[in-house]
Parts: C-alpha cells; sequence; structure tokens
C-alpha cells in the first residue's frame, strides 16, 4: 500500500467543491436542482465509491422536505466511534474550567519551578522531612509495627494479611532468620524482614481496620498491576488538574498590599500571648499579603480555640486598611453572629470601618439598605453565611474572602468559593479539613499554616464513650451544674428535642433549659442563644447548629446522644465547643446497643476517643480521610481506582507523581502541519447533500472547527446531527480525517502514514510520556502493538487493511491515546 499525501479537510474539501461546481452548471443552464447518487461498485475484490450525477426538473423530483423526512428515518443515530468520542471528550473537557488562560513553554517552565519550590516546603513544613524533598519520602511500614490482622500492600504482589514475624530457615542456609508471613487469597507468603521493609505498605492507617474488596493472589500478578497502573493514572490526571488550577491562579496578579502603619495598635488590643505556631501564622500570612504578587489562597489549620480567628482579624485589617471590602463567610448563622460580634469589638477603635452582618434574620429593608451599601462601598467588612455568595451581593472593591469551615458548605458554595480564588485573597480556617483541603495541604499546592500548640492554660478534653445511660446522663449534667457550669446536650436530628427537654425537665425541675435548631423562627433562635451565652440558660438542648463557633467559657460539658449518626468531623467540632477555658471539660458520647452500629460508625468512634489530646485535628482528619475512603478524595467525582492500592501506595505514588510532573509534559503541534497520508477520498451521497441547506459552508465550518480545538469540532459534529440526523458512512469518513489529524495535533504527532502492515506516526514525545499513554489505554490489541523509536511511533498489525478500515484503527487507536491527555501537562 503506498502513501500518497492526502490532507484531510483540504483534499476533500476541494474534491467536493468541484463535484458541486459542476452541479452549479447544470443548475444554471436547466434551472434544476442537481442530485447526486453514489453506486457501491466492487473491482479486484475491493469497495469503491462511484459518484454520478442525475438532475430531477422541477415537479418530477420528490419535494425537499419529503426528502428530508426519508433520509431522517433511514439513518437515525446509533452510538457509534463519533459519538463515544464525543461522549468522553465532552466528559474530560466539558467540566474543566474555561477560563483558564493559555501559557507558552516559557511561562509554563517558570510557573512549574514555583510549583515544586512551593511543593518542598508544604512537605517540609506537613511531614517533618527536613530537606523537604519529595523524591526521598517513602511510606513504606516497619515490619515491627504490625499486628495481626493488619492489611499490607506489597508493591509487586498486592494486597495481603499481615499474619506475623517468626523464625524459620532459608532453603541456602541452616541459620533461622525472621520472616514476614502474609496471608494473600490463594496461599501463605514469607518475606525475610529486611526485603519486607523495602516493599511493604500499611493498606490502611493505624488503628483501622477497613477491609478491601478482595486480596491480592500469588498465582497471578496481572489483577493486581492492573489495579495499581489504574491508581497510579488516576492519581496523575488528579494531579495534572491540580497543577494546571495552580498555574492559572499563580498567573493571576494583584499589586501587594502596603504595611499598615496602623496593624501595630491594632495588634496590641490582643489581649493574650501569641503562641510560637500564632506568631508564625501571623508571619506566613502578612507575607503572602504584603509580598506576594498572586492571590493568597492559604488554610490556617488550628484547634478550637487556638488563635484562628486572630490570624484572620490581622489579615482584614491589612486589606480594609487599604479600601478594600472583606467578606467572613460562615456555615451558620450562630456563627456568623459570633463572628460579628468579635469584629465589631476589635474594630471599634476603628470609626472609618464599618461591620456589617448580612442574615435571613433580618427584616427586608434592612437587607436592601446593607445590599445597596455593599455595592457603594459604605460597608467594609461584611459578615454573613452563604446568603453573601449569592447573585445580589455585588461588591464594590472586594479584596479577601475569610472562609470559616469550609467542609459545612455544599457543592455549589463550594464552587462559589473556588471562583473567589483567582482574583481575591482568600484566607480558609478550620480545625478539620475536609480530604481535598487536606490534600491540597499536603501536597503544597496549597499554602498552609498548622496551629498545633494550645494555649498555655488550656486542659485537655476528657472523652467517654459508651452505651446510653439514664443514670450517666443526669450524673454528668449535675455534676456540671453542680460546679456552677453549663450543659450542651447534642442530638443528630430536630426529632428526639422535645422528649429529652421533658425527660430533663423532670429531673432539674428548677434549671433553665431551653431548645436550639436551625427551623426555629428567627428571633427565637437568636434569642435562646443569647441567653445561654448570657449564663441565663443552664442546659441547651440542640442539633448539630452549634457545631461551628460559640465561644462559651462556661460551657464545660457537652453530651451527644446518637454519635453513630455523627460524621468524625462533626463530632470533632462539637466536642470542641467545651473545654475553651481553665476548667476540666468533659465530652460524654453516647450510642445504642452495639449491635446496632456499623463498622464504619464504630471505627469513626475509636479514633475520636484515641486523640483526647489537644491540637490533633489535623491528624484526625487525616485518619477521617482513610476511614472515609479515597472516593471522594479530591472533590465530588468518585474515584475508587484511588483507594484500591492503600493509603500508603497512593501517597508515595501521589509524591513520586508530583516530583515528576515536569517529566510528563506533551507539547501539541499546529493542526495545519499535521499530514495524513493515508488516500481516501470518499463521495457523499446525492441525497444527503441535496439535504443539507449549504454543503459547501458546512464543510468549511468542519474545517475551521478541527483547526480550532478538538472541543469545537466535537460540538459541530453534534450540531451536525442534531440538525440532519446520524450522516452517512462516507460523511463518517471525512470527519473521521478531520479527527485524526486533530487528535494527531493535541498529542504533538506532526505525520501518519501507512506501509503494507505497518502504520507510522512521527512525534515529538519524550519515552515518558508514550509510557503513561500506552498504560493508560484501556486496549490491549492497541496497546500491544505500539512501539516508540526515533520520534516515530510505529504499529505492526496482523495483516494489511482494507484503506477505510485501516483508518478506522488509526482513529480508535488516536482515540485511545487521546483519552489519556488529562494526566499530562500541556505546556
Amino acid at each position: 500500500m503506498a502513501p500518497a499525501i492526502a490532507s484531510a479537510g483540504s483534499i476533500f474539501a476541494s474534491e467536493y467543491v468541484a463535484n458541486f461546481s459542476r452541479s452549479l452548471e447544470l443548475i444554471s443552464c436547466t434551472g434544476a436542482l442537481p442530485f447526486f447518487t453514489a453506486k457501491c461498485l466492487c473491482q479486484n475484490g475491493k469497495r469503491r465509491l462511484s459518484l454520478t450525477t442525475n438532475v430531477y426538473t422541477e415537479g418530477i423530483s420528490e419535494s425537499r422536505a419529503a426528502q428530508a423526512t426519508k433520509w431522517k428515518e433511514k439513518l437515525e443515530p446509533e452510538p457509534d466511534a463519533l459519538s463515544i468520542l464525543n461522549e468522553r471528550i465532552r466528559r474530560d473537557i466539558g467540566n474543566r474550567d474555561s477560563s483558564r488562560t493559555v501559557m507558552d513553554s516559557q511561562e509554563a517552565e517558570k510557573y512549574i519551578q514555583l510549583v515544586k519550590e512551593q511543593q518542598q516546603r508544604g512537605l517540609k513544613k506537613l511531614k517533618g522531612d527536613g530537606e523537604g524533598n519529595p523524591e526521598g519520602f517513602s511510606y513504606k511500614v516497619d515490619p515491627y509495627t504490625l499486628r495481626p490482622g493488619d492489611y499490607v500492600v506489597h508493591k509487586k504482589v498486592g494486597v495481603g494479611r499481615f499474619v506475623g514475624i517468626k523464625y524459620d530457615v532459608s532453603k541456602d542456609s541452616t541459620e533461622p532468620i525472621e520472616y514476614v508471613f502474609i496471608d494473600y487469597a490463594d496461599g501463605m507468603a514469607k518475606l525475610p524482614v529486611k526485603q519486607a521493609s523495602r516493599l511493604l505498605y500499611r493498606y490502611n492507617l493505624p488503628n483501622e481496620t477497613k477491609k478491601p474488596r478482595t486480596l491480592s493472589k500469588l498465582s497471578d500478578t496481572s489483577a493486581w498491576e492492573r489495579r495499581r497502573i489504574k491508581g497510579k493514572i488516576a492519581i496523575q490526571k488528579m494531579v495534572v488538574d491540580l497543577m494546571e488550577l495552580y498555574l492559572h491562579r499563580l498567573k493571576q496578579k494583584r499589586t501587594p498590599y502596603p504595611k499598615s502603619t496602623g496593624m501595630a495598635d491594632f495588634v496590641a488590643q490582643f489581649p493574650y500571648e501569641p503562641t510560637p505556631d500564632q506568631k508564625q501564622a501571623f508571619i506566613d500570612v502578612e507575607k503572602d499579603l504584603t509580598e506576594r504578587g498572586t492571590p493568597m489562597d492559604r488554610l490556617i489549620c488550628g484547634d478550637v480555640g487556638f488563635g484562628k480567628t486572630e490570624v484572620a482579624l490581622r489579615a482584614i485589617f491589612c486589606v480594609v486598611s487599604t479600601g478594600k471590602q472583606a467578606m467572613v463567610l460562615a456555615p451558620t448563622i450562630v456563627l456568623a453572629k459570633q463572628h460579628f460580634d468579635v469584629i465589631s469589638e476589635r474594630f471599634f477603635r476603628c470609626p472609618y470601618i464599618k461591620v456589617g452582618l448580612l442574615s435571613r434574620f433580618q427584616t427586608k429593608a434592612l437587607k436592601e439598605e446593607y445590599l445597596s451599601m455593599i455595592k457603594h462601598g459604605h460597608l467594609d467588612i461584611i459578615v454573613g453565611t452563604h446568603a453573601l455568595l449569592g447573585n445580589r451581593v455585588v461588591y464594590n472593591n472586594l479584596g479577601l474572602l475569610v472562609v470559616d469551615e469550609e467542609q459545612r458548605f455544599g457543592v455549589k458554595q463550594k464552587e462559589k468559593i473556588a471562583s473567589f480564588k483567582t482574583s481575591v485573597d482568600v484566607l480558609t480556617l478550620s480545625a478539620t479539613p475536609i480530604p481535598r483541603t487536606l490534600y491540597l495541604a499536603l501536597t503544597g499546592f496549597r499554602d498552609a499554616s498548622l496551629i498545633s500548640t494550645p494555649p498555655p492554660e488550656r486542659v485537655p478534653i476528657k472523652t467517654h464513650l459508651s452505651a446510653y445511660c439514664e443514670e450517666k446522663v443526669l450524673s454528668a449534667i449535675k455534676f456540671e451544674l453542680d460546679r456552677g457550669g453549663q450543659v450542651f446536650y447534642v442530638l443528630p436530628r430536630i426529632k428526639g428535642l422535645e422528649e429529652v427537654l421533658q425527660f430533663l425537665e423532670q429531673s432539674f425541675q428548677n434549671v433553665e433549659i431551653a431548645i436550639a435548631h436551625g427551623k426555629q423562627y428567627s428571633k427565637q433562635l437568636e434569642e435562646t442563644m443569647e441567653k445561654f451565652a448570657q449564663g441565663e440558660i443552664k442546659i441547651l438542648i440542640c442539633t448539630n447548629i452549634v457545631e461551628s463557633g460559640l465561644d462559651i467559657q462556661n460551657a464545660n460539658t457537652i453530651i451527644i446522644q446518637d454519635v453513630q449518626q455523627f460524621g468524625l468531623a462533626q463530632l470533632y467540632q462539637l466536642r470542641g465547643r467545651v473545654g475553651r477555658a481553665d476548667k476540666e471539660a468533659y465530652a460524654h458520647l453516647f450510642y445504642p446497643d452495639k449491635s446496632l452500629l456499623s463498622d464504619q460508625a464504630l471505627e469513626r468512634l475509636a479514633a475520636l476517643e484515641d486523640c483526647r489530646d489537644l491540637g490533633q485535628g489535623f491528624q484526625l482528619a487525616e485518619r477521617d480521610m482513610g476511614i472515609r475512603g479515597f472516593g471522594n478524595i479530591f472533590g465530588e467525582q468518585q474515584t475508587g481506582d484511588v483507594g484500591n492500592v492503600g493509603i500508603d501506595l497512593f501517597f508515595e505514588m501521589l509524591f513520586e507523581s508530583l516530583s515528576k510532573v515536569e517529566e510528563h509534559r506533551l507539547v501539541s503541534v499546529p493542526y495545519q502541519s499535521v499530514q495524513l497520508d493515508v488516500k481516501i477520498s470518499p463521495h457523499l451521497p446525492s441525497e444527503y447533500i441535496n439535504y443539507l441547506e449549504n454543503p459547501m459552508e458546512i464543510i468549511s465550518k468542519a474545517e475551521r472547527a478541527a483547526e480550532k480545538d478538538i472541543w469545537s469540532l466535537m460540538q459541530f459534529t453534534e450540531n451536525l446531527r442534531r440538525q440532519y440526523g446520524k450522516e452517512p458512512p462516507s460523511m463518517e469518513i471525512l470527519l473521521k480525517k478531520l479527527y485524526v489529524r486533530r487528535m494527531a495535533a493535541d498529542l504533538g504527532i506532526t505525520r501518519i502514514y501507512a506501509l503494507g502492515k505497518m502504520v507510522g506516526m512521527e512525534t515529538n514525545m519524550s519515552r515518558k510520556v508514550f509510557k503513561l499513554m500506552t498504560e493508560s489505554m484501556t486496549s490491549d490489541v492497541h496497546r500491544n502493538s505500539l512501539g516508540l523509536k526515533e520520534n516515530q511511533i510505529t504499529a505492526e498489525l496482523l495483516l494489511e487493511l482494507p484503506i477505510e478500515q485501516l483508518l478506522n484503527w488509526i482513529f480508535q487507536c488516536l482515540a485511545e491515546l487521546h483519552a489519556s491527555l488529562p494526566t499530562l501537562v500541556k505546556y
């Protein structure tokens, strides 16, 4: 099969135009409508298309509308190679941020270096690696720390169950040595301890017993290899997407804030001596705002009562002093009100700075007045709940967004928060970060300041976990009331609050008891919370509306009923409502009969009881991340592949992927530079041509769409099918030629040709990029046939294919390679 150069767009367009021009001559001579008919002939055993032109005079031919109906009925769209590819393109590209700007390679190189430096700083700070070097970071386990029954991962064999360590004699020696014994699905394996320490990883975090879906087989490691590669590809996709988001954010510019002359006076109002971690957080945030030329996106992770709010207050002062606005976003109105009170008190000596609270508790008139003040810049600090993210709130000059407890917001609110991050400085406060936030912090793609040292006067909270018992409940409440304190009594839902109220009123008849939940009238809820804060109400029976905020010094006992209904992060936050003063605090967690609890609920409770010391919110979040599984670690997308490899191997693969991300860069080529040396020039059926409203314009549009990008070509094809129905085979071939050239351009392939049974593709891609691409392929047939040698991808086919089948093979192969693009940095 000799190669003959046939540029897909220009050649088929010129042939089509030539045929179409002949038809126009017929029209001018006869006034008739041309109608092309394609005949399929056989010659030497091969199919070819023959085009004949028939002219129908007016009055004899079928009406255009009738033909259109007939055509659409004849070719109803069915799932085919093009529609499957389009669906994948829509899934991969459609959900991405369309506002991301394009970078040239020099810019990308500069930003990638910044990312690497950032990542190393993150590793150094968060994982205690002295050099902050990700390449030297290992999650391999010390076999002596394992307990019988722990699940482990052998890098080459897969998931097994640790049995124990004992001495045994090897075949080549008489001296007994220590072996690690591991149970697999089809037998027991033993490894010398030295070898095990190089190859074994934990499947779970310590003290967890989450079971893997299956144990691996010693006799067949191919299933584990597929599982490992699948996890690796999933991680690589996440890393690249994160890299591109981060690069996009680094490209945004803003002028650094000047150092405020009034900051020293503002700082002097802080009545406590900052802890060392707090001091470092102050320095980190000040540098972000006054020395950097890109928007801040910093996570302040500190236990409840450790001083995160003071860090936010200083950031707010720095920004509003320059005439910009600051927004403080809280998940509940109770917490928003508390923030408003604290901010108002701290900014009392700055009369030129106006603070406002926007909430559903306000009258419509007051709300409208505040909206107008925000729009015209008459409010400097705006505090509120997710209402602040609504379309009606228009900011005059927003400079800073402070988000408290981001995990409490819904998906849409999180997306809105994310949209702010490219234009304003963002400070996120959290004692238990959401898994995604934690992940960003761990990998250094997001600045994080950890406040893990408690204020000197803080005392750890004593946690008691037990089955529900009325006597224990009454005893705990009586103890707190006798020492002059107050009590939180928390239930997972509104139903049941009244029942508890009746029970407690019988036992504590002269004690003020009240109910609080989110469905109450706004004024009633606000009054109840105010009375509790003032000490008038001694026992507050409530839902988890009190989970965040609420700094009430005198409340030092919390009772949580039906703990199995709460998430680990929620329980940790609820427990943090007490122990804010120098009094010893108590958290009593009650569950119904243990037989009613799921394994996951029991794991959560055990983890919470283990973390009794102060400052463990961050470690707890890491554990929670492991318990939840990796399904929703990266935003809302479900990716079960990650969990398949176990937590330690996952993190090692993650750091390896991050440290080598620049090795997986792919440089595309211009569409017009791609040569498709496959000779195939089919003609369109006359019925179809007659059906198209403006065939020449449609062909030109197809070419322009392909030249622009794959998304435009996908949209063109879908619109064509929507308007005219499924195209005939010959038109499908023409479209496939466009897709082949477009995908080749995206993949850095400049020429595709065929010689007998061999298909060649000239390319600029590196061997590492090619390896990652082929590992991503789902088709063994395509993967096994491809090789890379001296800037050429070659494929040996089993036999020489007819020309149409050859084009289809090339199309399918490129579609598989193209599907790996989300795993590559495309600069």
